[in-house]
């Protein structure tokens, strides 16, 4: 990895400065904004326009409101002065667990930042998250490349995340809407996602989407479905069956007498006789023909 990488690498790190605990008053949103923590009224707090999260875990916020009501909340938000009150940055999951802990404040820095800044800083945020969806993460990447022009590789260096993880997850915005809504509910995992991608219409990935589903294949399996859809086994060819003369015409005689094809099978005197009735009909007449003969 190049030292380039290495800086740009931080992710989150390099937007934010590390605080310094401090027992100041929180200033009015007018005033200049510092890098020191101070305690904000979580009534002042607004949440962040920004945020590219669309669900939330409620058993993690509940573990996450137990462990505060202990411990407090051990990293500060971060927010920003607005319209006379406070705008959220990053945090709004600890935000959220310290309301329903019942705290009446939060630890928070006071940075001073533009609507674009804040935008990266909270989708660079959530990105370097391990509990974001797929497709969550997808639309963050897409959200960065188009609001701010950003390259993979230049995403990829903000995030601390290799380019090829960039590009799979941002591929995922090509498939059909029926799928994202699976991905999305946990239905399909990620690496079923990808084994999809190979194929080449909505409908035939939607199909065998839902056929992964409902049969709960896992990705090996999905990626062989694909595989011989993509390239379907040859047929072999089925060699002609060589039948004695005197035998072929015993079956044609049977085949009259019942009704039904009939396949004799004989092997130096010794063999089988083979009859196929194709419905109910077809067997019990059989059946009293036989039984009159």
């Amino acid at each position: 990895m190049t030292d380039k990488r290495k800086v740009l690498g931080r992710g989150l790190d390099s937007l934010l400065p590390a605080a310094r605990a401090t027992a100041a008053p929180a200033p009015a949103p007018t005033q200049p904004a510092g890098d020191l923590v101070r305690e904000l009224s979580i009534d002042q707090i607004d949440r962040n326009p920004y945020q590219t999260r669309t669900k939330w875990n409620e058993e993690a916020l509940q573990e996450l409101a137990a462990s505060i009501r202990v411990s407090g909340v051990l990293q500060p938000v971060t927010v920003r002065a607005h319209q006379g009150r406070f705008q959220l940055i990053t945090g709004e999951r600890r935000w959220r667990a310290s309301q329903i802990a019942g705290k009446s404040t939060v630890p928070a820095i006071l940075r001073q930042v533009s609507n674009e800044q804040a935008m990266e800083m909270t989708i660079i945020e959530n990105l370097q998250r391990e509990d974001l969806n797929p497709m969550e993460q997808a639309r963050a990447y897409e959200r960065l490349a188009r609001e701010f022009n950003l390259t993979q590789e230049q995403m990829a260096q903000r995030t601390a995340k290799e380019r090829s993880s960039v590009a799979n997850f941002m591929r995922l915005l090509k498939l059909p809407p029926e799928v994202q809504v699976l991905v999305e509910g946990d239905k399909l995992s990620f690496g079923h996602a990808k084994a999809l991608m190979p194929l080449d219409s909505a409908e035939a990935m939607t199909k065998l989407a839902q056929r992964v589903v409902t049969l709960s294949m896992s990705v090996r399996q999905t990626e062989g479905a694909v595989a011989n859809l993509l390239h379907p086994p040859e047929k072999k060819e089925i060699p002609e069956r060589q039948v004695d003369p005197n035998v072929r015409e015993v079956e044609r005689e049977m085949e009259r007498v019942l009704g039904v094809r009939v396949q004799i099978i004989d092997r130096a005197g010794k063999g089988k006789i083979v009859l196929e009735y194709k419905s109910l009909e077809d067997f019990d007449r059989v059946v009293e023909v036989l039984a009159r003969k």
